[in-house]
């Protein structure tokens, strides 16, 4: 599979090997636990007994079979650096379990690989959770910590997985980019991050070539231009770049009503997507959006106020505003290699829930 064939089309396959509280609450109540690091310290060996089944039961074969049917043609899987047991570095989160995570997933990832393949989806298999966390955020493994880049054992754990993740999937059809990690902070040295990506990209070639598999990084929370020139052919072949845009986290965008965010998807991102595709000489993927405007829901940590564009509209109003957002968007990500809306599914809201805001409206029918 070639990084310049038909357009990805996708969608991210969250809170499954790697828990998001917001997402599942079920599966944390009764617990303090704000992420999986906390949740496998805080159960110890009973976090297996609530995590098998959630693996089993949160996205299943016909999970695969219903995204391949709506006409996608890739998903995006998060895992965390714990994914083949226990030989990762001790955090002092972990208390006094100097393993606390549940053993099983990487046998979760093959069937996944292997549904993915059925069904002719492509896989970009993302790190989402380095050790010692690289983002602060309880979808980086471990909430209000960020030390991924501060100890040199962590960055050896981080590059030896994803070696073994390049060396177990090297021939898997359904295999299509490795993303060498979701979201390192904004706070992390782009020098460092850069060495990051270039040890990375050295590591997965040793199993995956250019032919086959692409490399995937993520902007780190800085602009593109910080990348220009960084990773270009003929030396390094079939990279991709990754950015996320949302509009619910920052104070300017949260008070924007719903014009105001309609005008920023369909003209400062359709704006940002054309000067990357002339500049930075790379394709690029959107690796997270979603309908989300209301910060309530997805916050454990933002202090308010909750306010949003959609909170005084009835319902046909809001309808109307998700349809609107829903397509300005994609009329903006259609401008890149691709997209992978976040997330498949959730407990909670629509918004951020792809399964439910096609069967409401928001999202097309079919993206074939």
């Amino acid at each position: 599979m070639d990084a310049t064939s038909p357009k990805l089309r996708g969608v991210n396959l969250g809170s499954w090997l790697l828990l998001e509280k917001w997402m599942v609450p079920s599966l944390f109540e009764g617990l303090a636990a704000t992420d999986e690091t906390t949740f496998c310290a805080e159960l110890g060996p009973a976090a297996a007994e609530r995590l098998r089944p959630h693996w089993a039961s949160w996205i299943t074969r016909d999970d695969f079979a219903w995204i391949a049917e709506r006409g996608l043609n890739a998903v995006r899987i998060p895992y965390g650096h714990w994914i083949f047991g226990p030989d990762y570095p001790y955090h002092p989160s972990y208390g006094t379990a100097p393993y606390p995570f549940v053993t099983g997933g990487i046998e979760v990832l093959d069937q996944a690989m292997d549904w993915a393949a059925e069904f002719k989806l492509r896989v970009v298999l993302d790190l989402h959770a380095a050790a010692g966390c690289q983002n602060g955020f309880d979808n980086g493994g471990i909430m209000g910590v960020c030390e991924w880049h501060t100890r040199p054992e962590y960055l050896e754990h981080t590059l030896s997985v994803l070696e073994r993740i390049a060396q177990r999937y090297a021939g898997h059809p359904a295999l299509y980019a490795l993303e060498c990690l979701n979201e390192p902070r904004w706070d992390v040295p782009t020098d460092y991050l850069k060495a990051f990506y270039l040890a990375a990209y050295a590591r997965i070639r040793r199993h995956c070539p250019a032919e086959r598999v692409a490399v995937m990084f993520h902007d780190g929370f800085r602009s593109f231009r910080e990348f220009l020139g960084f990773m270009q052919p003929p030396q390094f072949e079939n990279v991709i770049f990754d950015l996320h845009r949302y509009q619910c986290f920052a104070r300017e965008d949260i008070d924007l009503d719903i014009f105001g965010h309609l005008a920023k998807a369909g003209g400062e991102w359709r704006e940002e997507a054309d000067a990357l595709n002339a500049e930075l000489g790379l394709p690029a993927v959107c690796g997270e959006w979603s309908l989300g405007l209301d910060l309530r829901v997805v916050s454990l940590w933002a202090e308010g106020p909750f306010n949003h564009a959609l909170e005084h509209m009835d319902d046909f109003q809001q309808d109307t505003a998700s349809r609107g957002y829903a397509a300005a968007q994609l009329l903006a990500f259609e401008k890149y290699l691709g997209w992978f809306f976040w997330n498949y599914k959730t407990e909670t809201t629509p918004a951020w829930c792809f399964r439910e805001a096609v069967e409401r409206g928001w999202l097309p029918g079919s993206f074939a």
